[in-house]
């Protein structure tokens, strides 16, 4: 078990940290909704016929329609609004800096958990985790002042992703923690498709695209959410959260280095000081790095 450990964490930074490498090759050709329609699809269509053959299509009909009410809404808050968020402030920054950005999820939640969640006290090294973070997410929004407020709604964007993943997280938490993991992310992929499906109808591209396109499309779909989440889940299983969310500060820095390689985006001084920050956030505020005292998992997503 322990030999796997380094390959499937390998093997998860890649597939979800290259998620942002995959949406800018796509938006050359698609809008931000049917981007994201044809990512959920295509997930679907591993999902969907895996759930079936574990448990059965009846049964697997059954818990999918028995819980269809807590699953749109996680489909909703934590697939369909975020994914499109983070295309569309795509559209605006590089793809390292939504990566970045992408990363203060934790930091969103350990704030939230002050209202929601009283007794996970926030004070100390997590108060400044957290303060850390949101610096870093403002000298993000400074990033790219080529882009000037364009870059800064992108950026914006992102991060509002991010909150909405923090609100799926501790709605999940509490809604859904009884369900079978597989059928809370293949019925909340249907429910986020469904969601999106009128904007993406009428955000249809005239003309079919291209190969490349397509392939980004599988390797969003496929790769970062259907196999990214079998991998995911078989850590958590295996290694157990705290080393599963160690990924959670790999992802940045994989999406950087696809970003400068393949797609020529600059490494400015300001992507890297937010990186920083961040990621001291997420550890701070999320209790992963809290001196003599026992490790906290951050919370950790498909991008």
């Amino acid at each position: 078990m322990t030999r796997r450990y380094l390959p499937l964490l390998l093997l998860l930074t890649g597939l979800w940290g290259s998620s942002f490498f995959f949406i800018e090759i796509a938006l050359k050709e698609l809008e931000p909704s049917f981007l994201i329609i044809l990512r959920l699809a295509s997930a679907a269509l591993v999902l969907v016929p895996v759930l079936a053959l574990r448990a059965g299509l009846r049964a697997a009909l059954g818990g999918l329609r028995a819980a269809w009410r807590p699953l749109l809404i996680l489909g909703t808050v934590n697939a369909a609004i975020p994914f499109t968020l983070i295309a569309w402030g795509q559209k605006h920054i590089d793809s390292g800096i939504a990566a970045i950005a992408n990363a203060s999820v934790p930091i969103f939640v350990a704030l939230l958990a002050i209202r929601f969640r009283p007794s996970e006290k926030v004070a100390g090294f997590r108060a400044l985790g957290i303060a850390a973070g949101l610096v870093g997410v403002a000298v993000l929004a400074g990033a790219n002042p080529e882009g000037g407020w364009w870059a800064v709604a992108g950026t914006l964007a992102v991060v509002a992703a991010s909150f909405m993943y923090a609100v799926g997280a501790l709605y999940g938490q509490t809604h859904v923690q009884s369900l079978d993991t597989l059928v809370i992310v293949t019925g909340s992929t249907l429910a986020g498709a469904l969601t999106l499906l009128p904007l993406a109808l009428w955000q249809a591209p005239s003309s079919f695209p291209g190969w490349q396109t397509w392939a980004a499309v599988a390797g969003l779909g496929i790769g970062a959410m259907a196999i990214g989440q079998f991998v995911y889940y078989l850590m958590l299983e295996e290694h157990g959260s705290t080393k599963t969310a160690l990924v959670t500060f790999l992802l940045p820095g994989m999406a950087l280095v696809l970003g400068i390689v393949f797609l020529d985006e600059p490494l400015t001084v300001a992507a890297v000081a937010g990186l920083s920050l961040v990621l001291l956030g997420v550890a701070l505020g999320s209790g992963m790095l809290r001196p003599g005292r026992r490790r906290e998992p951050a919370a950790v997503h498909a991008p």
